[in-house]
């Protein structure tokens, strides 16, 4: 059965590649050739949706995606394999068999490319004498457009309507058409044939999203890329084609309008800038879509033979007898065999068949760079003496270029000619065999393209892309709601755009340009966020405690955000909570967000002074016992000894009893309550201490576990008290060691004097020189004093004897000849080796060197009779010093007398840690 072969003719949006991917899907495998790789990207990505990844190739110049299992196959034109033998075949836009540099390839493909059981070749209708001439076989089916066109003539920029794509025909025309548009409307997005997939993409995906309502782009877009576009404005009617200047030929305007309007919605045309008008016969020839009909094809022999470069040269000059061929104007393939067939090298490696295939090969790899012919044929030379030398390119060079190009920086000109040069490179790496690891390279330079992709699509971005100003001049126009959303690191975006920050209940918006801009940004943003207020303050206030903190500054955080401050109330046990909510949010959010800051600090407080508040509420003390709870209180459950040596004096056994149920300690330096010394009552005790002190800035607690810390000359007074410390001289220790410290005084000899046992200098961490300062800190004199170190007798091994060790002479004994009685001219005797010299005198050799005795630093600690603290002070001075015994008074050496006479003794207070040594001085 032949083979059917059917030409589907129509305008654009008729349908065309839609039909042919239907056609092509009914079959078991199937190929379709596309002009553009973007193009020939966006079909693939359309049947991969329709049969998954794994049956569907992807082959363009510098792209290769094929399965193990592929059966459709999607490429380029130049890059279609031949002999695929597949079920189906289709070429798009056949009319460019016109086309001065790539028609010859088309042709080729309209003339010899066949399915096994069904051929499609589609495009304009200006190609159906020609197809009907060389292809008689071939079947026509004419399509319509689904849509009507429109000329709307000319239009200023400003007043473009949405949704329009505006044509230039150089990079410069775009790039100011997008930053005329970036200033005026918020931004463009920009499509040019040079552009990667991947930038194009994301250019594309900006575009139909409503990011941006403008496209800028090059006639790249009339070749079947599908744009939800409604007008098309053209800012010229002549381009460079490469050669010169010329004016755009009524099909190819017609080509590029036709992609307004898409399916069966209706579109516009026209022209805007410093473009003219539009001639009426050519509007007329786009709207009604009458043009006139291709009557020459390009060609080029494709029965190509190697046997030399010259035979080679003369096939592909060969010309053509047929009335609808006319051979194609030399093309950069055959400039660049010419130009390498000059160089003696390459023409003495291409001397066999194999070889000059290779070269062939080798200069149709695409001038993506366009510096130079010369600089092209250089590198082309260079790949191909690689390949024929040794099979392969070399790939330490290979890698040297790629990593010349793979950097992300630099401005739009600059990532897109690194984008240029790299698409060589992957053209390289898509050739099978032309490196060793070719698998590894590819994805190499892929990854470079996307990096580069990505870096260019930014930089696009960055430059011609103002997207809020886009967003909210869209929005307000459309007198819409715009839409606010919240993630969870508390970035606002509106419309999908990012305009600040909300940290807690207060928005913080992003820097803005103009103070027009950030009044109508705030004004928008914040009409947005009410409803968000709402919700988060509900969040809030069904929100687990866990979550909700202090600062030691008394502030109150939310997570990561400060949601409000505590201030001065009239209990210091009540702070008064100010939340941190921002006006717009309305009264009822702050009410709410202030209720749930107060139930967490009430209820922190509770637990945290839990024994110390039962202690204040607690109805059965009476008397002193009931003041002196109170007295506790106001000091946060922690009192120096010496402000309430009075009132501990005034209490009864019955009344210490009471208040050591509550947990209350007596020690000798300080009233506490053991259980919030604890880091987290500590915390938030100086907080409340700072509130109710009304400090502009909080002193913090110290590191949890620290025995000592410096005590620093400046500290607020009462500050290490309510820290859980006591400063004595240069540091501060804490008061529970403080306290066991002196229930290790109570055994030394305060009046004889002591020194610090290992256990003292163990629970302070402290070295002797910084205890002996603590020590008089407390009130205690320290004198130094040095004595000789006490050594660990060392016994030489007993089988050790002298002169047994190597390299050791054993001692011999003095040489008894006074020196005045040597006979004359006897040479003196030599004295042996490792004995001493003899005194010249005496004859007795000199004793051995008095070893220097180590000596050791010791300090013996006396009562001095009062503490020494550090100006100023931290804590009011006690009011009593240590109780006197028999010694001498404190502060002097004179000698006291006592009278001994009958008196009731005193019970001695068990709270005091010198009462045994008390009780022995009484002895006496």
């Amino acid at each position: 059965m032949n083979a059917r072969v059917t030409a589907v003719l129509g305008p654009t949006n008729t349908g065309k590649t839609h039909y042919a991917i239907e056609r092509m899907l009914a079959y078991r495998t199937g190929i379709i050739g596309l002009p553009l790789r973007l193009l020939a990207r966006e079909v693939y990505d359309r049947i991969v949706a329709k049969r998954g990844p794994g049956v569907v190739a992807l082959v363009t110049g510098e792209e290769r995606i094929v399965p193990p299992r592929a059966a459709y196959w999607v490429c380029t034109v130049e890059a279609m394999p031949p002999g695929m033998g597949c079920d189906f075949l289709a070429i798009d836009e056949i009319q460019l068999c016109a086309d001065a540099e790539r028609g010859h390839i088309f042709t080729d493909r309209l003339l010899h490319a066949r399915g096994l059981h069904e051929t499609l070749f589609l495009g304009a209708e200006t190609m159906w004498g020609a197809i009907a001439s060389l292809v008689p076989e071939a079947d026509f089916l004419k399509r319509d457009r689904f849509s009507t066109l429109t000329c709307t003539g000319s239009k200023k920029l400003s007043r473009m309507p949405a949704r329009s794509a505006i044509v230039g025909f150089s990079v410069e025309n775009v790039y100011a058409i997008a930053e005329l548009l970036r200033r005026q409307k918020g931004g463009a997005a920009v499509v040019m044939g040079a552009l990667s997939p991947r930038t194009r993409n994301a250019q594309v995906e900006m575009y139909q999203n409503g990011d941006v309502d403008y496209l800028v782009a090059t006639d790249a877009i009339g070749m079947g890329l599908n744009l939800d576009i409604k007008h098309v404005a053209f800012s010229g009617l002549s381009k460079f084609d490469g050669r010169r200047m010329r004016n755009l030929f009524p099909e190819e305007l017609a080509q590029i309008a036709g992609r307004a309007g898409r399916h069966t919605d209706a579109g516009t045309f026209g022209v805007t800038g410093e473009a003219p008008e539009l001639d009426e016969a050519v509007a007329d020839a786009i709207t009604n879509h009458r043009f006139r009909p291709v009557t020459k094809l390009q060609w080029r022999n494709t029965d190509l033979q190697f046997g030399s470069i010259k035979r080679l040269l003369q096939t592909l000059e060969e010309q053509t007898q047929d009335q609808w061929l006319t051979r194609v104007r030399e093309s950069d393939d055959l400039a660049a065999l010419k130009a390498l067939a000059g160089d003696a090298e390459v023409a003495a490696r291409a001397s066999d068949g194999p070889s000059v295939r290779l070269l062939w090969d080798v200069c149709r790899i695409p001038d993506f760079r366009g510096i130079s012919k010369g600089e092209h044929a250089n590198l082309l030379t260079r790949i191909f003496n690689d390949l024929h030398q040794t099979g392969h390119v070399d790939e330490n060079w290979f890698a040297l270029q790629i990593k010349r190009i793979d950097r992300s920086d630099g401005d739009i000109d600059t990532l897109s000619k690194r984008l240029a040069y790299i698409r060589t490179w992957t053209y390289v790496a898509q050739r099978k065999g032309w490196l060793r690891d070719d698998s590894h390279w590819r994805d190499a330079t892929r990854a470079v393209e996307d990096r580069l992709s990505d870096a260019l699509h930014g930089a696009l971005t960055q430059r011609f892309v103002d997207r809020r100003t886009s967003v909210l001049l869209r929005r307000l126009n459309q007198k819409d709601k715009l839409l606010a959303d919240v993630n969870d690191k508390g970035e606002v975006t509106v419309e999908g755009e990012f305009v600040g920050k909300l940290e807690g209940f207060r928005f913080r918006m992003d820097k803005t340009g103009s103070p027009d801009e950030a009044k109508t940004l705030r004004q928008a943003s914040v009409q947005a966020l009410v409803p968000q207020f709402h919700l988060l303050a509900d969040r809030f206030y069904n929100a687990p405690d866990p979550e909700i903190d202090f600062t030691e500054q008394g502030g109150l955080m939310w997570g990561d955000a400060a949601v409000g401050k505590l201030t001065k109330g009239d209990d210091p046990y009540k702070p008064v909570v100010e939340a941190f909510v921002d006006d717009e949010a309305g009264p009822d959010v702050t009410e709410k967000v202030r209720r749930r800051l107060q139930h967490f600090i009430d209820r922190k407080i509770a637990s945290g002074f839990e024994p110390l508040l039962a202690l204040r509420n607690d109805e059965t003390l009476t008397g002193s016992a009931k003041g002196f709870a109170f007295r506790m209180a106001e000091g946060f459950g922690i009192i120096p000894r010496g402000e309430v040596a009075d009132e501990v004096k005034a209490l009864d056994q019955d009344a210490r009893g009471a208040l050591r149920k509550h947990g209350i300690r007596f020690g000798q330096f300080t009233i506490f309550m053991p259980l919030l010394l604890k880091p987290a009552p500590t915390r938030l005790r100086l907080v409340l201490w700072s509130l109710s002190k009304g400090l502009q800035e909080f002193p913090e607690s110290p590191p949890p576990g620290l025995v000592t810390v410096p005590a620093a000359k400046d500290a607020v007074p009462g500050y290490y008290a309510m820290a859980g410390y006591r400063a004595a001289g240069e540091r501060a220790i804490r008061i529970d060691m403080v306290e066991r410290l002196a229930d290790m005084l109570r055994d030394q000899d305060s009046r004889g004097g002591f020194e610090a046992t290992p256990d003292m200098l163990s629970i302070t961490g402290m070295t002797l020189e910084q205890f002996a300062n603590l020590m008089v800190g407390l009130g205690y004199k320290a004198e130094k004093g040095e004595r000789e170190k006490m050594k660990a007798a060392v016994q030489n091994p007993p089988d050790e004897v002298p002169g047994d060790k190597p390299g050791e002479v054993p001692p011999a004994p003095p040489i008894d000849v006074p020196p005045s009685e040597e006979p004359i001219g006897v040479p003196p005797v030599e004295e042996p080796v490792g004995v001493p010299p003899t005194d010249p005198q005496t004859d007795i050799p000199p004793a051995p060197p008095t070893e220097v005795p180590e000596m050791e630093t010791f300090f013996t600690f006396t009562w001095g009779g009062r503490a020494v603290r550090p100006k100023p002070a931290n804590d009011r001075p006690h009011r009593k010093g240590k109780p006197k015994g028999k010694g001498p008074k404190a502060g002097g050496n004179k000698p006291q007398s006592f009278q001994a006479k009958p008196r009731k003794e005193k019970a001695i207070d068990p709270d005091n840690p010198f009462a045994a040594a008390l009780a022995g001085f009484k002895k006496d």
